[in-house]
């Protein structure tokens, strides 16, 4: 977490802005403002902070409508006078019930980056009780296996035409396929280029 001391708060009257944004998917949620207090309440509850410059006091988004950001991280700019905050909404963000206050819309297929990181995290760390350590530690027979195995799954869900198992199983086969593209050290983003590159083409 970041050193508080290093933030510069008199530039614009002891608030930085701080902008949040979807440890998940990337997108920018809101803008607020934070103080020195804010900050230091923030990273010691979890529950991100803001200072109302129009109420002049501390408000926790979400004490209201329940509706809170988790935080997940906090990093300044090259200038230290701005935060960005990463954080996982539970609920909309914006007072007008929606997912950000920017107006756009979730993009849940984000996520999919988010969870190839998190897998290759778990091949460099090895977490103890973890499912994808066992994978890792039971060497890459084992991991071809289990894409061969929900494949197979996948297929019969959908010759079946069972849509809630069709997509149980193609979420247990992309989680798969993740960890062997991880295994063998294929990003996803050579994979992301290689269908631009055969989109491009047509």
């Amino acid at each position: 977490m970041i050193n508080i001391d290093n933030i510069i708060f008199e530039k614009s009257g002891g608030l930085v802005p701080a902008i949040i944004q979807d440890k998940f998917t990337g997108q920018v949620l809101m803008l607020g403002y934070m103080n020195k207090e804010a900050l230091t309440k923030t990273i010691d509850t979890g529950l991100v902070t803001f200072y109302s410059r129009s109420r002049n006091q501390l408000w926790t988004k979400g004490e209201t409508s329940g509706n809170y950001l988790k935080l997940d991280s906090i990093t300044t700019d090259c200038d230290n006078d701005t935060l960005l905050v990463t954080a996982v909404p539970e609920g909309p963000t914006c007072h007008m019930n929606r997912y950000s206050c920017f107006g756009i819309d979730k993009e849940n297929v984000k996520f999919l980056s988010y969870l190839y990181d998190l897998i290759k995290e778990r091949k460099k760390n090895l977490p103890e009780n973890s499912y994808t350590t066992k994978l890792f530690r039971s060497g890459i027979d084992r991991i071809i296996q289990k894409v061969g195995e929900e494949s197979i799954e996948t297929v019969i869900a959908a010759k079946n035409k069972d849509k809630k198992e069709f997509i149980d199983e193609s979420s247990d086969l992309i989680y798969h396929l993740f960890v062997l593209m991880a295994e063998l050290d294929i990003g996803l983003d050579e994979i992301v280029n290689n269908l631009i590159q055969r989109h491009t083409k047509k």
